[in-house]
């Protein structure tokens, strides 16, 4: 079994490069499921309902979330309903949204769960060590994969070789840039870092460059402003053997200079 996951989708040009590249990379690459975050294909921030939908019509299996999950109030009227949608698990309680779930893939049940981090990151998430914990006592999936959604490398490092062993898999995602340093961890957990973003590329993770070259000379906060070109795609390929254990991660890049080749 490949499950692939794509990293952060960010404004419309990151749908429009999802849209153009997804197929092709599944056929490419045999892949039977896909997961995606999705927390900033709206504008770059949030998720509209017609966009999340629009993720499922592409194919994507389950969405995951971070940071900017709650950024469009729009979600606040659908997400009850929004069966593939998966926000943090760390989350503050009050507000609402599944953060683990599982699917059956060809026979087997596949696991997706969302933490956020907590370094440098805002609001008041949970410890997302502590909640890992209370979900993998009643796990009896046969595959379990975590998006971390997280600014440090470090605090990913930490969950990864935490949770080494007990799940197949953490990727993480957040920053909008892929690292090279996909491995499979001494007790078999695939990990990357950072799985990348899916928007534009030439840009400042997703943003004109402009206004942040400004914010940096004249310490003053521009607002930002979502760039459009013909995009990017970034995603990490998972391969599994018939008993469900990881035999392989695989980054995959896609942009203007470095071309897709079947």
């Amino acid at each position: 079994m490949n499950i692939l996951m794509v990293g952060d989708i960010f404004g419309k040009t990151g749908r429009e490069a999802l849209s153009r590249w997804l197929p092709q990379v599944r056929r490419a690459y045999d892949v039977d499921m896909v997961i995606a975050n999705g927390e900033n294909v709206t504008h770059g921030k949030g998720l509209f309902k017609r966009h999340y939908d629009e993720l499922l019509f592409e194919g994507v299996s389950l969405v995951t979330m971070g940071n900017h999950t709650y950024a469009k109030k729009e979600i606040f009227d659908y997400i009850d309903e929004a069966d593939r949608l998966i926000v943090p698990a760390n989350k503050p309680r009050a507000l609402p949204g599944v953060g683990s779930r599982a699917i059956e893939i060809k026979g087997r049940k596949v696991r997706v769960t969302n933490l956020l981090g907590l370094t440098f990151m805002s609001g008041t998430p949970q410890n997302p060590f502590e909640t890992i914990d209370d979900i993998l006592k009643d796990d009896d999936s046969d595959i379990h994969i975590v998006d971390f959604h997280a600014e440090a490398t470090s605090e990913k490092a930490a969950m990864g070789y935490y949770l080494d062993g007990r799940v197949s898999a953490v990727l993480g995602t957040h920053t909008h840039v892929p690292t090279n340093d996909c491995r499979l961890l001494p007790k078999g957990t695939a990990f990357q870092s950072d799985v990348g973003m899916t928007g534009p590329f030439d840009s400042a993770i997703g943003c004109d460059v402009g206004p942040i070259i400004e914010r940096a000379l004249k310490g003053i906060m521009t607002p930002f402003k979502v760039a459009e070109d013909e995009g990017q795609f970034c995603a990490t390929l998972l391969r599994f053997d018939d008993a469900s254990n990881v035999t392989g991660i695989e980054s995959i890049t896609i942009n203007p200079q470095r071309p897709f080749k079947m």
